[in-house]
């Protein structure tokens, strides 16, 4: 009998990344982070896994009360970002989508790195996304939106500005 996982060659060495497997490098980071009426939380950001996943470890402190974890990963294959959070509230959501030079959104100005999730709700389909803007080299801001008009439209429901760590 033999070990069929034994048989399966691995690679001395991993291909090159492509350009666009750094677009989240600006995430990377110690954060903290602040929303709402005075809520505030923490946010690291690392690559791991050979450089190759962006890990997040949220930690919303005090009033928030939310702890999650995501990690990203540039989808050669399909040529774009995937992202999958989970958090202590048992949520699960899975992202996809990529880097916008460009904004036609006045209120979300420059280039920025946007997730989709599409899902029903009440037999209807919604999509929320996830909107990373505003980048500098020790903030940025972060807001997380809904559409239910298939994207024509879209409402902020949270917005998080970080502020780099020491």
């Amino acid at each position: 009998m033999t070990d069929e996982a034994s048989t399966v060659p691995v690679p001395s060495s991993l291909p090159a990344q492509p350009a666009e497997a750094s677009q989240f490098d600006f995430w990377i980071g110690d954060w903290d982070v602040s929303w709402g009426d005075g809520l505030r939380g923490t946010n690291r950001v690392r690559k791991v896994l050979g450089d190759r996943v962006i890990q997040e470890d949220f930690d919303g402190e005090r009033d928030a009360q939310l702890r999650g974890l995501s990690v990203s990963v540039y989808g050669v294959a399909v040529g774009r970002w995937r992202q999958t959070w989970v958090d202590d509230s048992g949520m699960y959501l899975d992202f996809s989508g990529g880097w916008e030079a460009t904004s036609s959104d006045p209120t979300e100005p420059g280039p920025r790195m946007v997730l989709i999730h599409r899902r029903e709700v009440e037999g209807k389909p919604v999509l929320l996304r996830m909107v990373w803007n505003e980048i500098g080299p020790d903030s940025l801001v972060w807001r997380w939106q809904r559409s239910d008009d298939d994207g024509v439209t879209w409402a902020t429901n949270w917005r998080l500005d970080y502020r780099r760590r020491g």
